[in-house]
């Protein structure tokens, strides 16, 4: 899995775990969303079925997977959810504290 931006601060939280899947076992594309300071950060090809809690600010969600993903106003997945389809975003102010690929 490749991170398209320097993400370890942003995603101390995010706990990444990442291994390199087939696209199988993947949200093949790309998940963007706006962190601190209104800096864009993005991962490419996330993991299926694994809810990940962000680590810092996180809004303006885009799901440029070829798949569905939830946004969640909680971590661990929890709170309000907000379902995104492939090629949809979110509002620009709407935050959320954890996201998973694929729900399964």
């Amino acid at each position: 899995m490749r991170l398209c931006r320097p993400l370890a601060a942003v995603l101390g939280g995010l706990a990444l775990a990442l291994t390199t899947t087939g696209s199988a076992l993947a949200a093949d594309g790309t998940f963007v969303w706006v962190g601190p300071q209104g800096k864009a950060y993005a991962i490419d090809s996330p993991p299926d079925n694994k809810c990940f809690d962000m680590g810092q600010e996180a809004r303006a969600a885009r799901n440029g997977t070829k798949k569905p993903l939830v946004i969640y106003t909680k971590k661990r997945c929890k709170g309000t959810a907000l379902r995104l389809g492939p090629g949809r975003s979110a509002p620009a102010r709407t935050r959320f504290a954890s996201v998973i690929f694929n729900p399964r």
